[in-house]
């Protein structure tokens, strides 16, 4: 039995037992461009139920289950950066609701709610599980939730994720927002696939409660098509969504990358998120775990830490303490984002290894 199989047990004693020595704790974590670093997004998996053409090939090669953090030691990485200063933390994927025993870990990680040491437990699914999980998420003190959904087409979502099911997404959306969960439905434009609907879109999604954040796809890992073919400006889309609707800017903010707009006639909030038309680094707070204990302080660049090492060789905190100051003292200034013709991907690993 690897490791990874045996996290996957409710039952797994002593989650987050891991102690610092308290000197080591109390200063925060700053880049060497002053930029605060409050908000982590830890991957729990690389793997998920649904194939997105331009998140991963058709057939994905997944990580080693044995290369793959445990629930313990995915609890010890993040509550190491509560303690930290860390004050969001996202739970992603791959698609985190596949992890077995994930709902271990957000029972755990709920106890730096229920002492403020944490502002927000949140999580980034696709959907497909949602049913499933709604109730218990609400339970542990989740309070809002990114879904993933690129189209209200059940054709044109069989394609785009090869093969899902779209009514399992709407079914697990129905379950969250009467579990209370306040919802962002995360939408890429693809220019062939789905670009003509985003209006539609925006209005049902605005019909619904839900926010909805438009996102312009990124050049991570090899995949079974050209991106250039599907890339939307979003400066573009805005502009066109403006010449139909009134868009107002709005100061909202939710740690994350997404500028927001109020569209009067629908009474709803929209964001975009520009990695490539318009970059956002500058107040960029945010850094990625991967589910092998892999610190990326940047989305768009190569740049990793070792966790693992350092968690597995104690059970003391203080080498993973460090490991994380080093990471975040190497943050780059930006990411390198580009997108053209034969170019290929900017940074080799998929998103779904990345975390989401």
């Amino acid at each position: 039995m690897t490791p990874y199989d045996l996290a996957a047990d409710p039952a797994t004693p002593n989650l987050g037992r891991g102690r610092s020595a308290e000197p080591n704790m109390v200063a925060p974590l700053v880049d060497a461009f002053h930029r605060r670093i409050d908000y982590v997004r830890v991957s729990v998996t690389d793997r998920c139920d649904l194939r997105c053409t331009y998140c991963m090939a058709e057939h994905m090669t997944f990580l080693p289950r044995a290369e793959v953090l445990t629930i313990e030691e995915l609890d010890r990485v993040a509550s190491a950066f509560v303690a930290l200063g860390t004050r969001k933390l996202r739970l992603t994927g791959g698609e985190p609701l596949v992890r077995k025993g994930f709902m271990s870990l957000v029972r755990s990680l709920s106890r730096h709610l229920e002492t403020g040491a944490l502002d927000e437990l949140t999580l980034t699914t696709n959907g497909t599980r949602l049913a499933d999980f709604a109730e218990e998420l609400a339970g542990c003190g989740v309070r809002r939730i990114n879904v993933s959904l690129d189209t209200l087409d059940p054709l044109h979502f069989s394609k785009i994720t090869r093969g899902g099911d779209l009514a399992k997404v709407l079914t697990g959306l129905a379950a969250a927002k009467a579990a209370g969960l306040k919802i962002k439905i995360n939408t890429v434009a693809l220019r062939e696939d789905n670009r003509a609907e985003i209006p539609a879109m925006m209005q049902w999604a605005h019909a619904e409660g839900f926010d909805l954040t438009l996102i312009e796809t990124m050049p991570m890992g090899e995949v079974d098509v050209d991106r250039t073919d599907q890339f939307v400006s979003l400066t573009e889309m805005q502009d066109e969504l403006a010449a139909v609707w009134t868009l107002t800017p709005e100061a909202y903010v939710t740690g994350g990358p997404a500028r927001y707009m109020r569209v009067k006639e629908t009474g709803g909030r929209i964001g975009f998120i520009t990695p490539l038309s318009h970059t956002f680094c500058e107040s960029c707070n945010r850094v990625r775990v991967t589910c092998t204990g892999t610190l990326h302080t940047c989305l768009g660049q190569d740049d990793a830490t070792d966790l693992r090492g350092p968690l597995r060789a104690s059970r003391q905190d203080d080498a993973l303490v460090a490991a994380i100051r080093s990471g975040i003292a190497g943050k780059p200034k930006s990411h390198d984002f580009k997108i053209a013709p034969g170019a290929g991907p900017a940074v080799a690993r998929h998103m779904s290894r990345t975390g989401g």
